[in-house]
């Protein structure tokens, strides 16, 4: 028999009858779902749970995470997530990275392929950082005319129209094998 999942929020079932479980909550009248997934009930202790289907992946500290850059903002960027630890992730998170001396020099640009290192979890946002050497931008284009670019030190150089601009180059940078699709 196929039971329909349960959506966070859903009614599972009222506190009359059954206890909260795991992924359940007590609203006061009814027992209510927390994850999307199937109902299970244990009638001998009167214990309804949620069994979650699958969570969504979310980056731990440590992980490395390839994403775009989203948004610049003063001294910080967002970075749309893509791939934690080298595998695809559709979870549509974004995590914020501290970028210090960003005022002075440019580290990233909207659209610009970077790595980062989760370094926390704090006020329900998830924080990185780019400050080790594989850390940085893998792959941009030239601002002024989105042509392809080549490092020069530091910075990167258009080969189209010769624009030099300041990045936080990963070491990595121009590896087109910087992912391994499909890998496990």
């Amino acid at each position: 028999m196929s039971q329909k999942p349960s959506l966070p929020g859903d009614k599972i079932a009222i506190i009359e009858e059954f206890e909260t479980g795991v992924n359940t909550f007590d609203d006061g009248h009814t027992i209510r779902s927390v994850v999307i997934g199937t109902s299970d009930f244990d009638k001998t202790n009167r214990i309804a749970k949620i069994n979650q289907i699958k969570s969504p992946a979310v980056p731990q500290i440590n992980d490395l995470v390839i994403g775009n850059v989203s948004a610049l903002m003063n001294n910080m960027f967002a970075v749309a997530i893509l791939y934690i630890n080298g595998k695809p992730t559709h979870s549509g998170l974004e995590c914020i990275c501290q970028a210090k001396g960003a005022k002075k020099r440019i580290i990233a640009r909207v659209s610009d392929i970077i790595m980062v290192k989760v370094i926390s979890h704090l006020n329900g946002a998830i924080h990185a950082t780019i400050s080790e050497p594989e850390l940085g931008v893998l792959f941009t284009q030239c601002n002024q005319c989105a042509g392809k670019v080549v490092t020069i030190g530091g910075n990167v150089k258009c080969v189209d129209c010769g624009y030099i601009e300041e990045r936080k180059l990963s070491t990595k940078f121009g590896n087109s094998d910087f992912i391994k699709l499909g890998s496990k």
